[in-house]
């Protein structure tokens, strides 16, 4: 079985399991508070232009539910589409931090400003939970990517509300390194309030690393790692892997990778004139297939089925820094095959 079910199937990339190798013997200082994660930190600052602060988290759903709890009073709300990773795939956990998630539908993943404009004015009375922070993903939990004028306008927006925006960063290598992004580094960090470069989900052990822009947001932060769980003892495990990731463009190559591999898969996809769900625009691709196509294609690949319907269903499959191109040409001639076979 060959796995397109996730990209965070293996271990980590040998550069980071070098590195955790040559230190396994070093003594140091613990809660991120370390050489390696003060060097991982200034690799990443070398990105932007704009002052932050920088700190490691284990997870994406820890940094979801970390920063959100965070940023809110407990009369506060967070805006997202209904799509998004904090209201479909984390178990309730920013709802248990006692926080609503007040959702919109967005187009094929995104928010749109008129969506938040619209939720703004429908809560306007102490009767209801306050708008305060609205949440986006780049890549989005289907994929698609935010451009840059895109992200300038919610940010517009968020402004003119008195909100703040969080960007999920969980899959942010492939969405910067895609062919239609036009977005940087240090352009997000400008327009946004804070975010995370997600590690897990693109080479590291585990890992993400939180960028806080807002200055009214850094005050106190480790307080609420610690309260909710987050302050790792061993930090630097977490400041060594991005000290790699972030030497000589590791982060941005392995990205590059899962999206070559997407790519091969687009266009023998397309050659076969599978229906896209969404854009396919990085490395998570949903295509709908009969359901009898599915169960044959099972028995030889790992994906996910995304959703179910009577005649076909929608699967997801996704690349990752470690996908085998040959497999990718595998997985069409196979699909190929099966089609001439009805």
């Amino acid at each position: 079985m060959y796995s397109f079910n996730n990209d965070y199937s293996e271990i980590a990339h040998s550069k980071i399991l070098e590195l955790l190798a040559k230190y396994q013997f070093e003594q140091n200082v613990g809660y991120g508070l370390d050489y390696h994660c003060e060097k991982a930190k200034e690799l990443i600052k070398n990105h932007f232009s704009v002052d932050v602060d920088i700190h490691f988290l284990v997870g994406g759903t820890s940094a979801n539910k970390i920063v959100i709890d965070h940023i809110l009073r407990p009369y506060e709300a967070v805006i997202s589409v209904d799509s998004g990773h904090i209201n479909v795939h984390e178990t309730g956990a920013i709802e248990a931090t006692g926080h609503k998630i007040i959702t919109t539908k967005g187009i094929n993943g995104k928010i749109t400003p008129p969506e938040i404009t619209s939720i703004v004015n429908e809560h306007h009375n102490e009767h209801m939970v306050m708008p305060r922070l609205v949440y986006i993903s780049n890549s989005t939990e289907v994929g698609t990517i935010y451009t840059k004028d895109e992200l300038a306008q919610i940010k517009k927006i968020c402004e003119e509300n008195n909100l703040y925006l969080f960007l999920d960063g969980a899959r942010l290598g492939s969405a910067l390194t895609c062919d239609d992004n036009n977005l940087t580094l240090d352009d997000i960090a400008k327009l946004t309030d804070v975010f995370y470069i997600g590690g897990t989900k693109n080479g590291a052990l585990i890992g993400e690393a939180v960028v806080i822009t807002n200055s009214s947001l850094k005050h106190n932060f480790r307080y609420t790692i610690k309260q909710n769980g987050g302050l790792l003892a061993k930090g630097f495990i977490v400041g060594m892997q991005f000290e790699a990731l972030f030497t000589d463009n590791l982060y941005f190559d392995l990205a590059r990778h899962a999206n070559l591999c997407a790519k091969c898969l687009v266009t023998g996809l397309k050659a076969l004139n599978i229906e896209f769900a969404f854009p396919p625009q990085t490395n998570q691709l949903f295509i709908t297939l009969d359901n009898n196509l599915i169960k044959q294609l099972q028995e030889k690949y790992l994906f996910e089925v995304w959703t179910c319907h009577n005649d076909k269903s929608t699967i997801r499959l996704v690349t990752s820094w470690t996908t085998n191109l040959k497999k990718c040409e595998e997985f069409i001639s196979d699909l190929q095959k099966l089609i001439l076979k009805k």
